[in-house]
């Protein structure tokens, strides 16, 4: 049989064999398909895996014992925000006897083809994607791999019955933005993230809310369109300081940009919080040696990498997950970077 006299429909998973029949290939070419071989034309790989995607793949024999791994991809790596997530991955892993491997996506949007080739020939014991997303087809290898998946802090909506740990991102927005208002600050500028990330949208959503709240109107020019990184906290904060009426308050949307802001505010000559006061998010353990020490929103992310951890675990002992979406919560750490305005 070949691909051409495909059955309309089929009511179980598919052997290798039947797929291999489906597709006019030999069992060894879809063997290495399945198994993340990368010895396979691109066309060929390309028809099994629809075949798989469309009928399901049913292992011939008792499911292959997976490898004492955890897989671990990360949007970038670099400075605090990844190796406190390790640390939670690690807690956990080390207690189900599970070495943790780490991928880098050097701030792609997703991981690219020759990883997911990867990630089926290690036959992890699950995947954790941090502050990424899957395509579609990339979810779907895995699941017919039966290598379960869990998103932590994603960058999108995860998708129906998809499992994900976030954290309270529109609430630490607001609490950030009140505290400044309380302080009596009513010029109160914001830098975002990337305008992609489901985080970023929502600490601006918390943002305008505090605002709406406490009758303080809205000045578009005081949002900067930042990136999460060090450079973009920079590029904003001189933009926004030098305005006519510049802010007395910056709520920087992440802890590297709050040092983006600290650092234009040297290089303008103002004082925080004297001239300026900056509130960060994420509350990452070099905020509080800064001079003068962050006030920021704490984003508990060692434990929502333990707890996204601890759900792929059960997912790979084949147990239901009491709820597929968990949302931690975040605190506002006041230290001292904030003050009332001095003009």
């Amino acid at each position: 049989m070949t691909a051409t006299e495909e059955p309309s429909a089929t009511p179980q998973p598919l052997t290798i064999t039947q797929l291999a029949e489906l597709a006019g290939v030999s069992t060894a070419t879809v063997s290495k398909v399945v198994n993340g071989r990368s010895e396979v034309a691109p066309e060929t790989r390309a028809l099994v895996e629809g075949l798989i995607r469309r009928h399901g793949y049913r292992r011939q024999r008792r499911r292959v014992t997976a490898s004492a791994l955890v897989e671990v991809v990360f949007h970038a790596l670099g400075g605090d925000y990844p190796i406190e997530m390790i640390k939670g991955v690690d807690q956990v892993a080390r207690e189900h006897h599970l070495a943790v491997v780490i991928s880098d996506m050097q701030q792609r949007s997703g991981p690219g083809h020759g990883w997911i080739e990867g990630v089926l020939s290690r036959r992890p014991s699950g995947v954790i994607a941090v502050f990424s997303g899957l395509t579609e087809e990339q979810r779907d290898q895995l699941v017919t791999r039966d290598i379960p998946i869990v998103l932590l802090d994603p960058s999108g909506d995860p998708g129906p019955g998809v499992p994900s740990v976030g954290a309270g991102n529109w609430s630490g927005g607001l609490s950030a933005t009140r505290h400044l208002i309380d302080l009596g600050h009513r010029r109160i500028a914001v830098i975002t993230g990337p305008d992609w990330a489901l985080s970023s949208r929502a600490r601006l959503d918390g943002y305008r809310t505090a605002l709406d709240l406490a009758g303080v109107p809205a000045d578009p020019g005081l949002i900067g369109s930042g990136d999460f990184l060090i450079e973009g906290g920079l590029a904003q904060a001189h933009r926004l300081l030098r305005l006519p009426d510049p802010p007395t308050a910056i709520f920087a949307c992440n802890d590297g940009q709050a040092v983006g802001v600290y650092r234009a505010a040297y290089e303008l000559g103002l004082r925080i919080p004297g001239d300026l006061s900056v509130v960060g998010f994420d509350d990452l353990p070099s905020v509080q040696w800064a001079v003068p020490p962050l006030t920021t929103v704490r984003q508990p992310l060692t434990e929502m990498a333990a707890t996204a951890t601890a759900m792929l675990m059960k997912l790979a002992q084949g147990e239901p997950l009491a709820q597929t979406r968990v949302e931690l919560g975040t605190e506002l750490i006041v230290r001292a970077s904030t003050a009332p305005p001095s003009r």
